[in-house]
């Protein structure tokens, strides 16, 4: 049975046009009703209109943000976060300097990036936050997230970099499909830890959570729950990790995930369901 369900957002509750399904948000209140918890689990951060999407699930619960990084429930103004090490954000910015790479820094209600390009401020948009270049050496908050903003065809060189106190999670966004967005966060910390601390919180075994996603990010995640499923639109090496598929994300697949958790709380049999075994 279904008590938890964890929901990335570039690619599974956000398509194409910042578009979400209508008829996602008829299940979402279908799945409250019933009792289940809900949490967003994703590599963005809490601000901007990703805390809207947020406070919409589920107002008065904990969510995961910045790839496990920051657990935050928006009703009490409560946080626990996790914070990478100083020397290796001074690394991060040595790094970005020598490769005229786009960086950007985290705090739990902030960020900072110092590019100026068109690929920044498209980010910044797709945030639903003010565009304002910075230099990152201005920055004195603790850093919880770090984040590199590449084109896709330079993931694999990036990977294959030497990387020290922190690890690695790439995404995508499907409104910036030829740009990869890899997630920096402290050792140990990334979607599969932050649905440990959600179990744990809301008192769910995680055979008894559901995690739904679509990108490379959400692996970990899939690999610790007891029902994996895979939108539509995911990532090959994760639909092979899911349990369970349900369509695209601009045909509303989330809403196939959400009405199979509810399914589960009967004596429905979940491999005949809509979503694909």
């Amino acid at each position: 049975m279904v008590r938890l369900i964890c929901i990335d957002v570039d690619g599974t509750l956000l398509g194409s046009g910042g578009r979400i399904a209508e008829r996602v948000w008829l299940a979402a209140d279908r799945v409250a009703r019933a009792g289940i918890h809900v949490a967003l689990c994703t590599g963005r951060p809490a601000f901007g209109v990703t805390r809207t999407y947020a406070e919409r699930l589920a107002p008065d619960g904990w969510h995961a943000f910045q790839n496990g990084a920051s657990l935050v429930r928006f009703a009490t103004n409560e946080t626990r976060s996790a914070q990478l090490e100083p020397e290796v954000v001074m690394d991060l910015k040595a790094k970005a300097k020598r490769h005229s790479r786009i960086l950007e820094l985290y705090s739990d209600h902030h960020y900072a990036v110092d590019s100026t390009s068109e690929t920044a401020a498209r980010h910044a948009e797709l945030l639903g936050v003010p565009f304002v270049a910075r230099s990152l050496d201005a920055v004195t908050w603790p850093v919880v997230r770090a984040q590199w903003i590449i084109p896709c065809d330079e993931l694999d060189a990036l990977l294959n970099e030497p990387h020290h106190g922190y690890e690695l999670g790439p995404s995508t966004a499907p409104d910036m499909p030829d740009t990869c967005f890899v997630n920096l966060t402290p050792p140990g910390v990334d979607k599969a830890s932050a649905i440990r601390a959600l179990s744990e919180t809301y008192g769910c075994a995680l055979s008894e959570v559901m995690f739904v996603g679509d990108g490379l990010n959400d692996l970990s995640a899939m690999r610790v729950v007891g029902l994996p499923v895979a939108m539509g639109n995911a990532d090959p090496v994760l639909r092979a990790a899911a349990k369970y598929h349900v369509s695209h994300v601009d045909a509303g697949g989330l809403a196939d995930a959400l009405s199979l958790a509810l399914r589960s709380r009967s004596s429905f049999d979940l491999s005949d369901s809509a979503a694909s075994p």
